[in-house]
Parts: structure tokens; C-alpha cells; sequence
């Protein structure tokens, strides 16, 4: 994500290094730079040239103050311009309302069916609501099957009526049907077409003012970079939206819509989708993302989707388990399932502080855990529970029935040993005593 802009502003950065304060002439000379990284990701001209005119005016006439350097200055003016441009604050989202009604919009393709399940996955898990979905896509060849597939992954209902083919009459309908069976959050999943026309306008125009939604979203791919701001500002003109989503975050993306569309549409971010998974959804955070553009990770993104996958019981009793050296391979493999449902584990990386930049050119396969599953996976219940149990001739027949070799599963059994001992120790030993004791150890 972003990682052309990234190093193209960094490389506009170095350009200030080693000089003694900033001048009109390296100023200059930083932003001219700066301007060619935001236009080669597709961001606005208009946009672009505004913002570096900003950032000049705000950099002109500034010492350099106690050991701050120019470039690490001109670093944090460009961060918080970054960060005014798509928004400055997060923006709340409304899911007030008996029941709340969620009305998603977009071209076709841009993933608004499959980000309405990432909504509701994400109101049902996170905010204890009980959502409904409503298919009113009538013309897509299996629209409403596909959003059947995605709410049985996550537990909740469809809404649908296939013999119709008037979307007005089924959202109102599904929304009568919410109130009946106490369901608190209706997300509406409409049609697209593959351009903006008349006819689809005037229809998503028609629901709108028949079920009046407490939110109206515009989904938008944002790989389409700079066409994602223009079909934005052409929906905005006629629904007069309340957010934007921008899809397939994690993609090859250059990142021209998260920066212009609230410029062009005066209209927030609300939220950003970033993989396949249903779990893969974050609230927008202008501040964050102005972070990973700059290589400074997003330490506080990435403890809302670790949270977004604690279980505050669960973790209880696990302590308990631990405490008591009893920590098991059925334990283990559930805490490798949570970490591959946050997401995308390079992207999950890169959002820890200097970590981004590190493993840019690192390929980080997302099937690493697989080879661990599989071994777990071929021990018996019995085993599981039991790690101590396992001999040779145990370990010869996980190796079999995994697909993997000998060497590997006993690989696989050190580590789970030691990390075993080493969670023991943090979780039972006084932190204090531990650091005196390493102060008073002996040295070399």
C-alpha cells in the first residue's frame, strides 16, 4: 500500500539533509519533489499543487529548534498536511436508529457486496449488533446468492425477495421485516452498473428517499486512483452521500483517491477495506495513514484489529492454562487462526513502527502457517491436549499424514516448547524479581 508514494517522498526528503535551516531554495527545490511523488499517485493537479503551497507557506521563515532538523521538520509539516487533506479527524459513523439503515452505493465491481458482509461482520462482532442484510441488487446474475454465501460465512440474515424487481419496494419491506424479528442495523446492498447513467442514479435515488438511511455510503475500488474521485464527485452531486469506503487498499494501489476524494467531494473517509478476509475492514484514521505513507507504521490501527480479535474470557482462561504449563497444540492453533484473520500478516507488519520499511522488499507469504496446521492438524485430540506424549514414532506419523518431514515436526515442537516456558515465565514470575535477577547475573 502506498509504497511508490512512500519512497518518492522520502527520496524529496534527503534533498534537505545536512543543510542548516530552511531556505526558499531547498524548500523549493523539497516540494517540486514532493508534487512529482503525489502526481505520479494519481492524485488531483489542483490538489496537489494546494497542498504543496501549504506546506511551503508553513515551512518559509521556520528555525530549525532545539535538534530538529530541516528535513525532519519539513517531515512533520508534510505529515500533518497529509493528514488535514484526507480528513484531520477520524469520522464517526451513525448507527443510531430503530433499526439503523445502511445504504451502500457504487459502481459495479467496485465491492460493495462484499464490504456490506465486512459491515455487518464488523457490527455484529464489535459493536454486539444484530444486523440484517437486504439484497436489492435485481440485475446481477447471482448478486443475491453471492451476499447469501457472505452472511452464512458470518452468521447473520439476508433480506431478499427473488421474484421482484423493485429494489424501492424490497428495501422498505426488509426494513418492516428488521423491526418485526429486533434486528438494529439494516445494510442495503444496491445495484451498479459498469458507468454512472441515469437510470441507475435515479433508482439509488429513489431508495434513499423511500427508507431515508441514517448513513449512505460510496464504495470505490481504489485502484482506480484518480477515476475513483471523479465517479465519487458525480454520485455526491446527485445522493449527497455521508462517507466514502475505498475498497482493495491492500492492493497495488497508488493511492491518488485516499488523498484527493475528500477534497473533491468534501466528504470523509469512513472506511477502508484491506484484503479478502471478512475481518478485513478498518475504520479510516487520516492521522494513520498519513503515518504509513511516511514509513512510520500505524501502531494504533494495529491494536484496533488486535482487539477486534480479543476475547477478554478467552484470554482469562488462557492465562490460567499458561500459569499452569498447560498450554496445549489446541490452544497454539487457535491463536494462529486469530492473527491470519486480522489480515494481510505484511500488512499487519508494516504497520508497526520501522518495521514497513524493513520488509518492503521481504515476500511475506500469507500460507506461512500453513506447514504448522498441517502438522497440528495430523496429531490426535489426544496429543494435542498431551505434547509430551509425542515419541518417534509419533512424530514419524505426524510427518506422514502433514506432508511434511521428520525435521520439521520436531522444528515445530522446540519452538512450541520454548515459547510454552517462556509464556510461563511472564505470566507467573514477579516482572521485579525477574530484572534483578538478570541485573545480578553474572558477566563475561
Amino acid at each position: 500500500m502506498f509504497d511508490n508514494l512512500s519512497e518518492k517522498l522520502e527520496r524529496s526528503f534527503k534533498i534537505l539533509k545536512g543543510q542548516g535551516k530552511i531556505t526558499e531554495i531547498n524548500v523549493a527545490e523539497t516540494l517540486k519533489e514532493v508534487r512529482r511523488a503525489l502526481l505520479d499517485a494519481d492524485v488531483n493537479y489542483k490538489v496537489a499543487k494546494q497542498f504543496t503551497d501549504t506546506v511551503k507557506a508553513k515551512a518559509l521563515g521556520q528555525n530549525v529548534i532545539n535538534a530538529l532538523k530541516p528535513n525532519e521538520l519539513m517531515i512533520k509539516i508534510v505529515h500533518d498536511e497529509l493528514a488535514l487533506l484526507m480528513g484531520g479527524d477520524q469520522a464517526p459513523f451513525n448507527i443510531q436508529g430503530n433499526p439503523a439503515v445502511i445504504l451502500m452505493s457504487g459502481l459495479q465491481g467496485s465491492g460493495k457486496t462484499t464490504f456490506s458482509g465486512k459491515l455487518a461482520n464488523k457490527m455484529k462482532k464489535e459493536k454486539g449488533k444484530n444486523p440484517m442484510l437486504v439484497a436489492c441488487d435485481v440485475y446481477r446474475p447471482a448478486a443475491i446468492e453471492q451476499l447469501k454465501v457472505l452472511a452464512e460465512q458470518i452468521g447473520v440474515p439476508v433480506y431478499s425477495e427473488p421474484e421482484s424487481k423493485d429494489p424501492v419496494s424490497i428495501a422498505r419491506n426488509a426494513i418492516a421485516e428488521a423491526r418485526r424479528k429486533g434486528n438494529d442495523v439494516v445494510i442495503v446492498d444496491t445495484a451498479g452498473r459498469l458507468a454512472v447513467d441515469e437510470a441507475m442514479m435515479t433508482e439509488i435515488k429513489a431508495i434513499k428517499d423511500a427508507i431515508n438511511p441514517t448513513e449512505t455510503l460510496f464504495v470505490v475500488d481504489s485502484m482506480t486512483g484518480q477515476d475513483a474521485v471523479n465517479t465519487a464527485k458525480e454520485f455526491n452531486d446527485r445522493l449527497d452521500f455521508d462517507g466514502v469506503v475505498l475498497t482493495k487498499l491492500d492492493g497495488d494501489t497508488r493511492g491518488g483517491a485516499a488523498l484527493s476524494i475528500r477534497t473533491v467531494v468534501n466528504k470523509p473517509i469512513k472506511f477502508v477495506g484491506t484484503g479478502e478476509k471478512m475481518e478485513a475492514i478498518d475504520p479510516f484514521r487520516p492521522a494513520g495513514m498519513a503515518d504509513r505513507i511516511l514509513g512510520m507504521g500505524d501502531i494504533v490501527s494495529l491494536v484496533d484489529r488486535i482487539q477486534s480479535q480479543y476475547d477478554e474470557e478467552e484470554a482469562r482462561k488462557l492465562q490460567k492454562k499458561i500459569a499452569k504449563n498447560e498450554f496445549n497444540f489446541n490452544d497454539f492453533l487457535q491463536q494462529i487462526r486469530q492473527i491470519k484473520k486480522m489480515g494481510n500478516i505484511k500488512d499487519l507488519a508494516s504497520m508497526i513502527p520501522g518495521v514497513g520499511k524493513a520488509i518492503k522488499d521481504i515476500d511475506i507469504d500469507d500460507n506461512a502457517f500453513k506447514g504448522i496446521e498441517a502438522i497440528i492438524c495430523s496429531m490426535t485430540p489426544y496429543e494435542r491436549e498431551n505434547p509430551k506424549v509425542l515419541d518417534g514414532s509419533r512424530r514419524k506419523r505426524i510427518a506422514r499424514g502433514s506432508g511434511t518431514n521428520i525435521q520439521e515436526v520436531n522444528r515445530l515442537l522446540k519452538q512450541f516448547d520454548q515459547t510454552s516456558k517462556m509464556m510461563h515465565a511472564v505470566t507467573t514470575k514477579n516482572p521485579l524479581k525477574m530484572m534483578r535477577n538478570m541485573r545480578n547475573m553474572p558477566r563475561r
